[in-house]
């Protein structure tokens, strides 16, 4: 899945792209929401993407595209 989060006061979202699927992306956002602390995603580099959530300004879950090659018509 890819995972693009919006933060306030900020020029670029942040992309990550992840091995969980899009209802185990939706529960961590929903947990870090309602404890009020930290939004944290790992992806599938095992590099991990920590955000405040109180600065969260938006949350976009997606389907992965990498690897397309070429040309679509």
């Amino acid at each position: 899945m890819e995972v693009k989060i919006g933060v306030q006061n900020a020029n670029r979202e942040l992309t990550v792209d992840t091995d969980l699927d899009a209802d185990a992306v939706e529960k961590q956002i929903a947990a870090a929401l309602s404890g009020g602390g930290l939004l944290t995603l790992t992806d599938a580099k095992g590099r991990r993407v920590v955000v405040p959530v109180e600065k969260l300004a938006y949350v976009e879950i997606a389907n992965s595209t990498a690897g397309q090659v070429g040309f679509r018509s």
